[in-house]
């Protein structure tokens, strides 16, 4: 597997330019050379699987079903949905307007934004480095994608295969790490699209203000869990820790911590024991099915995070010496622990036993608006309560993480979470701009409007404004 190159930083404003020339010429418009790009995509996708399977591998010790199911087949459906759809997305819209000015012909014409930057996380590089790139391909955009540093194997294979698959003077990579990035960053774009943490979605936003490029910001923070005392337990705690070994729990939508019923507590832990026997018989740090930390670096901030708890470890907490780290489970944790400062983004589950669901909502109320908010309930007036008395990116009811295998729903944060959205239509939108447009007949006058302006003239158009307000509410009804 190649070494990973970094681009020369003299480099980059080149970069930027051929891809400004190749957007201003209009190669990119064409929905068939679009639709070209887009199966080129999905081609190397899938000519190339077992060697972005081990590049995920090598990077992030990734089991094979997770890259190949959470990597490479979801993607390739997306974007031949995305190919398929561009048709549909792409025509002009005609909004219904007043008969007066149906002669306008009022129009949106859906136009690509221009030149792209996309800067893509470590945890799933594939997928979420080219699933804003097809939503850039199918705007019309042409675009950079900048990979993360910390997963080298893959980040120099993507470079290696996007200039053999795609066109080189409308896409490209570029390497690198924090002197590249501020490179990148320094440049005009039309779009950034960033997916990472807070600290650097902040220095991002700033950058981009200079230029007043649109941001989309895809964060992550502490995604809680809500548990109903009255729900099925037992498949609660299955699909929450499914949920939380996923990629060794590095997961931007892994479920951080859980808010349980105190009286519930040691139920739910005696499930999760149970279904980690089922899923690692052999144990995890021997297990093919479970991969490992990314880095030293992340693998210490965890230990040290397990270190300082104030809860107690029921499952867990070993580490094979290397960047291995079990499951861990932590029980009775309380507000102020060191499990609950940051997003953990790691294979740790801290439990916090509350008194209540009104408890628990009340403590997430009081939290930062989370990226996902997970609760396990059959109670329907709990659901409506969720709805109306929480903010998140999703509300997910009873399971974890499945929801990024729904195509027609947007994902995106609010408030430290981020903003903006992604997924098929979703990230079309984002690279889009609409565009309006009327066009005025030459007979189409309207006398009124111009100077000398009369008293006459005004009660007429008034007349026609329907501008009657309805009285207010008799009683509150």
């Amino acid at each position: 597997m190649s070494a990973l190159q970094y681009t020369p930083i003299d480099k980059i404003s080149e970069i930027r330019d051929t891809l400004k020339q190749t957007f201003r010429s209009g190669k990119a418009r064409s929905l068939a050379w679009r639709r070209h790009q887009l199966h080129q995509v999905a081609r190397m996708a899938k000519e190339n699987e077992e060697a972005f399977m081990a590049a995920m591998k090598s990077d992030l010790g990734k089991p094979r079903m997770e890259s190949w199911l959470g990597e490479i087949a979801g993607l390739v459906k997306r974007i031949l949905l995305t190919a398929e759809s561009l048709e549909e997305w792409t025509k002009p819209e005609y909004p219904e307007v007043p008969d007066w000015q149906k002669p306008w012909r009022p129009t949106v014409y859906k136009t690509p934004k221009g030149v792209v930057l996309i800067i893509a996380p470590w945890n799933y590089p594939m997928v979420l480095s080219m699933q804003p790139f097809i939503g850039a391909i199918a705007a019309g955009c042409t675009a950079v994608i900048k990979p993360s540093e910390l997963v080298p194997a893959f980040s120099a294979l993507l470079a290696e295969l996007i200039p053999k698959y795609l066109d080189p003077e409308a896409y490209a990579v570029v390497n690198g790490g924090i002197a590249e990035t501020t490179k990148l960053l320094e440049l005009q774009w039309d779009h950034i699209f960033y997916t990472g943490n807070g600290r650097v979605g902040r220095i991002i936003a700033t950058a981009a203000a200079k230029h007043l490029t649109p941001v989309t910001l895809e964060l992550g923070g502490k995604s809680p869990v809500i548990i109903d005392a009255d729900c099925d337990i037992n498949i609660a705690a299955k699909r929450i820790l499914h949920g939380k070994c996923t990629n060794a729990g590095q997961i931007c939508v892994c479920p951080d911590y859980v808010l349980i019923p105190e009286h519930k507590q040691d139920e739910f832990i005696a499930a999760l024991k149970e279904h980690h026997a089922a899923f690692f018989p052999e144990g995890p740090l021997n297990s093919s099915s479970y991969g490992r930390i990314v880095n030293s670096m992340h693998h210490g901030r965890l230990m040290s995070i397990l270190n300082r708890t104030k809860g107690t470890i029921v499952l867990g907490g070993k580490t094979d010496g290397k960047l291995g780290l079990e499951p861990t489970i932590i029980k009775d944790v309380r507000e102020g622990d060191s499990l609950l400062e940051d997003e953990l983004f790691g294979p740790l589950l801290p439990i916090m036993p509350v008194k209540d669901v009104d408890e628990a909502i009340n403590y997430v109320r009081s939290k930062d608006h989370p990226l996902v908010l997970y609760a396990f309930t059959q109670n329907q007036q709990l659901k409506e309560r969720l709805v109306a008395e929480t903010l998140s990116g999703s509300l997910i009811l009873n399971d974890a993480c499945t929801q990024l295998a729904v195509n027609e729903i947007p994902f995106g944060g609010i408030g430290e979470s981020g903003y903006g959205y992604q997924i098929l239509k979703y990230t079309y939108d984002g690279f889009t701009h609409l565009r309006s447009s009327i066009d005025v007949p030459y007979d189409n006058e309207d006398p009124f409007r111009y100077p000398p302006y009369s008293e006459e003239a005004r009660k007429l158009i008034e007349s026609s404004m329907n501008l009657d307000i309805p009285p207010p509410p008799v009683n509150g009804h």
